[in-house]
Formats: structure tokens, sequence, C-alpha cells
């Protein structure tokens, strides 16, 4: 009986649903970034499988449905860059700027911190694209030989270090434009960051937004040259 749950692709879906839910409720609950749904779902998702000693393959039979949603996920992101037209418009120049200076130092930065301490190439593939959201992320680190896991690890990491430490970046080098706060923001630290940017204001939501897309485009683009 055990063994025909566990290899269904039911298995893994439901995990995943409960695990997320589960992280959901924890961040409504505590109010803290840290317990970010993404975090905890997969948290809860190791723990299970270590603690009832269960084979990631068998997980992984329905998990994979949900990576199968990535592809449409990144080109459902063409959208939010439709929906923020009119700004866009209004600061194209700045955006375009900042996003490429945001992504070009993201990958350069890791570009050359791999260079110096002698890191693999599967791990320098991996840790490429941390700046930009997992579902592009994955595809780039994948796509140059790189490993998607530690791909989204990396991503997460990044995520919540930019979206704990913007504020006080922001008044640290007395960052008061709220365009130029809002590109930082989704520059460096994708979705999770611009939860924490619309807390903070309206615009610096919606730039930090619209840089989410902007370089997810400019690191895939970068990916392919270097």
């Amino acid at each position: 009986m055990a063994d025909a749950i566990l290899s269904s692709p039911l298995f893994g879906l439901t995990l995943s649903t409960a695990a997320w839910w589960a992280g959901c409720w924890l961040q409504k609950k505590t109010g803290l970034l840290l317990c970010n749904p993404l975090l905890t779902a997969a948290a809860l998702i190791i723990g299970v499988l270590a603690v009832f000693r269960i084979p990631y393959s068998c997980y992984a039979a329905g998990g994979n449905f949900i990576k199968l949603m990535l592809g449409p996920v990144t080109a459902v992101l063409a959208l939010n860059i439709y929906n923020q037209r009119d700004i866009l418009k209004e600061y194209f120049l700045p955006v375009l700027a900042g996003c490429l200076a945001g992504s070009v130092t993201s990958v350069g930065s890791i570009l050359l911190l791999c260079r110096v301490f002698h890191v693999e190439e599967t791990l320098t593939a991996s840790l490429l694209p941390k700046s930009v959201t997992t579902a592009i992320a994955i595809g780039v680190a994948e796509s140059r030989g790189g490993v998607g896991g530690i791909a989204a690890a990396a991503v997460i990491v990044a995520g919540l270090t930019g979206a704990v430490l913007a504020p006080l970046f922001a008044k640290t080098f007395r960052i008061t434009d709220p365009v130029a706060e809002g590109l930082a923001i989704g520059a460096c630290s994708h979705a999770l960051g611009t939860t924490r940017a619309m807390e903070i204001g309206q615009v610096q939501g919606a730039m930090s937004s619209i840089a989410i897309c902007v370089c997810g485009i400019i690191t895939s683009l970068l990916a392919l040259v270097l």
C-alpha cells in the first residue's frame, strides 16, 4: 500500500501543495521575511523525505510536473512588462541602464569570484543566474551545464538577502528616488525582493516588477555570449 502511494505522481504533487500551503500559513502568522513560503516549503519537503527515508525519485515522479510549468511561467513574465508599459515608457532609459548595470555586475561578480576560488564550471554555471527569477535561472543554468537545484537555492538566498537588506542599503547609500530603489531591489533580488518593494511603495513595487523581467532577458542574453 505504502509503495503504491509513494510511486504515484500524486504523492509529489500532494506533498508540494501541502508544503506550500504550510509555508503561506506560516508567513501570514509570523509576518517574517525569512518565513518565505518557497523556503519553508523546500525545507518541509526535504524534512519529510529525510525523516521517512523516502527516495527522491518517488517525490520527483510528481514534483517534476511542477517543473514543467517553469517554461509557461517564464513566458507569462512578458505580461508583467505589458501591464507596466506606461511606467516603462516614462522611465525607459533609466530602466534599461539600471537593469543592464545590475545584470552585468551580478554575472560578472560570480564569474570573477568563481575564477579566483577555482570553482568548477558546473557550479559556476549554476550560480551565474542567481539574481533572476527561478523560472529563468534554472533554464539558464541547465543550458550551460549547471544544476537546476543549485541554481534555485542560489536564487532563494539572493532573494532573501535582498529583501531583508534592501531598506538598510537604501538608507546607507541615501537612495531616495523610488525609481532607483525599485530597480535596484528587482535587479538583485527578483520576486522575493519585489514583495518587499511593494511594501515600501507603489512606485518601488512597479519598478522592481519591471526589473525582474528586463534583468531576466539581459541575463539570458549574457549567458549566451559568456
